[in-house]
């Protein structure tokens, strides 16, 4: 059995990764892949139940709370989810997975790193992403974008703009093994293109290299 696959699409809000994960399912599905597009928090039911309650704009968490909840959202998805299709030698294609809590918790929040790294570790049984496309905008972009779009606004969305600043700030630093960026204000089209090219280099055996 090929080996599973698992994709990632991490960046600030507005920055396209929805858009993105469409159009990735659309073409690897046409290829022939089995894929598992998931978000985070979500994915299952107790993670979209969480879910709700974290992003709801009349709520108020502590930044603690807030981790421990985006942690168990995500223990559960791995569980049953993500390993599982892995496991079958499926794509799995995320939207959001560590890094968030790395950008949004910790840097956002300014909570230690240390201790969000320790959560996040305990919450994924150390499954790491084979890669993380990270799409790199200016907050105001983003929010630009939302606005035009109509989009009402959750509690992460209704922060400040300085809170915003320091997530971006935190995905632009972004580093580590499979990590990899793109540049958000491109077309689609072209946001499309950079993320087949840098999926075809970490996994040639499952994604063709020809022209979208």
């Amino acid at each position: 059995m090929t080996r599973g696959c698992f994709v990632v699409l991490e960046g600030p809000e507005g920055a396209g990764k929805t858009t993105l994960a469409a159009s990735l399912v659309t073409r690897m599905r046409r290829d022939g892949l089995e894929v598992v597009s998931i978000r985070e928090p979500g994915g299952t039911p107790v993670a979209e139940a969480l879910r709700r309650e974290l992003l709801d704009a009349d709520r108020e968490w502590t930044p603690e709370a807030e981790l421990l909840y985006m942690a168990t959202a995500r223990a559960d998805l791995v569980t049953r989810v993500i390993k599982p299709a892995l496991a079958a030698g499926q794509v799995v294609l995320s939207d959001r997975y560590d890094l968030s809590t790395m950008a949004y918790q910790g840097a956002g929040r300014g909570l230690p790193m240390d201790q969000v790294r320790w959560v996040n570790r305990a919450a994924t049984g150390g499954l790491v992403p084979d890669i993380t496309l990270v799409l790199d905008l200016d907050p105001a972009v983003g929010r630009a974008r939302q606005a035009a779009a109509g989009k009402g606004a959750d509690r992460m969305e209704r922060e400040s703009e300085a809170f915003h600043e320091r997530v971006a700030a935190a995905y632009v630093a972004a580093e580590g093994p499979g990590v990899h960026h793109l540049e958000a204000g491109a077309s689609p089209e072209a946001v499309l293109e950079a993320a087949w090219r840098q999926l075809h280099a970490v996994r040639p055996d499952r994604f063709q290299a020809d022209v979208i």
